[in-house]
């Protein structure tokens, strides 16, 4: 977090909160009342104070505000580089892939140690659909993961810090199993509820 939201932070601890104006879409990019913010410096300031709460809901501190951030998927969009290392939206490696599942709409996500999973960038699927394997290093064909009742039982995707398991997970239980909000509410009548 920067040093000016702190600091702004400190003087105003009680600023209203904002729902339904900022957005993350898909593909990585950030959105204001569904305009995709182009200003390099806007969406790395967003990207660089960029949290989640308790509850899940993942949000923007603009200074003292708080702005939540409704989710087009997951919280984060992961890059796939062509040497097989993985990058959020906001520019940040991911260093500790532990998991990949594919939903039943071909959306490939990657799970990490600590509990966060962003969905691929979907420019990198057909290079990812590359690095499925076993953990052998066998190849696994992508038509054996249509059918999530005859799936390879050691399917997987070699990235550049290792082989992780690819399993099917259904869209509908993704935030839950991850622990993230999509839409975030809040009730209280002193917040900004904004809808583009």
């Amino acid at each position: 977090m920067d040093d000016a939201v702190r600091a702004a932070m400190a003087k105003w601890p009680a600023v209203p909160a904002v729902f339904g104006w900022l957005s993350l879409d898909a593909r990585g990019q950030w959105r204001v009342a569904d305009t995709p913010v182009r200003h390099a410096g806007l969406a790395a300031f967003i990207g660089r104070n960029y949290l989640a709460d308790a509850a899940g809901r993942w949000y923007f501190q603009n200074g003292p505000q708080q702005v939540f951030v409704s989710l087009a998927y997951t919280p984060w969009v992961f890059r796939l580089a062509a040497e097989g290392t993985l990058s959020t939206h906001t520019g940040a490696a991911v260093d500790t892939p532990s998991a990949a599942w594919l939903d039943e709409a071909g959306h490939l996500l990657i799970s990490c140690a600590d509990g966060s999973v962003g969905l691929l960038h979907d420019a990198d699927l057909a290079q990812a659909i590359e690095s499925f394997q076993t953990q052998a290093g066998d190849a696994v064909d992508p038509a054996a993961l249509l059918d999530a009742g005859a799936w390879p039982a050691d399917a997987g995707i070699a990235l550049a810090s290792g082989w992780v398991p690819l399993s099917p997970i259904l869209r509908r239980e993704v935030a839950g199993r991850f622990g993230f909000v999509t839409d975030p509410t809040d009730e209280s009548p002193d917040n900004v509820h904004c809808r583009p």
